[in-house]
C-alpha cells in the first residue's frame, strides 16, 4: 500500500500533500505549507528539507511526486524555484523514496481533465476526489494534486503492462 508525498516547491512557502493510494482508491492523510521566513535563502533550503525529513519519518511515505521546474518570471525565480525543489527532494531520496516529476500541465490534466486548469479548480477537485470537508490551501491542494497525479499515473502503468500490482517500483 502505497504512500505518496506530493510536494509543491517554493522558496517562500512549500505545500506538501500525503495520500494512501490501494487498488485505485486514494484516502487523504494529511496536507499543508512550510511557511518560510524571509531570511537568507540557504536557511530557507534547510528549514525545507528539515520540514520534509520530519515528514517523510512521521508518515513513512514509499514515493514522492515533484512538480517539475517551470518558466518563472525571471531567471532568478527559477533558480531558487529549482533549489527549493533540490531541498526537498534530498531528504526524500537518502530514505529511499522512489521519486516522480510531472509538469504542471500533466498534474492538472490528471486531477481536472484539462492542463489549463486554474488554482480554483484543482482545489475543487482536489476537494471531491479526496472527500475533503473543505477546500485545502493553494499550496496544499497543488501538493496533494501532485500525489494524485502519480498515483493515477502508476495506476494507469499496472493496466497498461496487465500486471496485479506493483512491489518495490517493479511489476508483478
Amino acid at each position: 500500500m502505497p504512500i505518496i508525498i506530493g510536494i509543491d516547491p517554493g522558496s517562500q512557502k512549500t505545500g506538501f500533500g500525503i495520500i494512501n493510494s490501494v487498488n485505485g482508491r486514494h484516502s487523504y492523510i494529511d496536507s499543508g505549507v512550510i511557511r518560510l521566513p524571509r531570511t537568507a535563502l540557504p536557511e530557507r533550503l534547510k528549514i525545507i528539507a528539515e520540514s520534509v525529513a520530519t515528514l517523510v519519518e512521521r508518515y513513512g511515505p514509499t514515493e514522492l511526486s515533484v512538480e517539475q521546474v517551470f518558466l518563472a518570471k525571471s531567471a532568478d525565480a527559477a533558480l531558487k524555484l529549482g533549489q527549493a525543489r533540490g531541498a526537498a527532494i534530498v531528504p526524500c531520496v537518502t530514505r529511499g523514496l522512489e521519486v516522480a516529476e510531472y509538469s504542471a500541465r500533466q498534474i492538472k490534466q490528471s486531477v481536472v481533465g484539462t492542463g489549463a486548469a486554474d488554482k480554483s479548480q484543482v482545489q475543487h477537485m482536489v476537494r471531491v476526489l479526496l472527500n475533503l470537508p473543505g477546500e485545502p490551501q493553494e499550496d496544499a491542494a497543488d501538493a496533494l494534486a501532485a500525489a494524485l497525479c502519480h498515483a493515477h499515473t502508476r495506476q494507469g502503468m499496472v493496466k497498461v503492462a496487465g500486471a496485479t500490482a506493483i512491489r518495490r517500483g517493479r511489476l508483478r
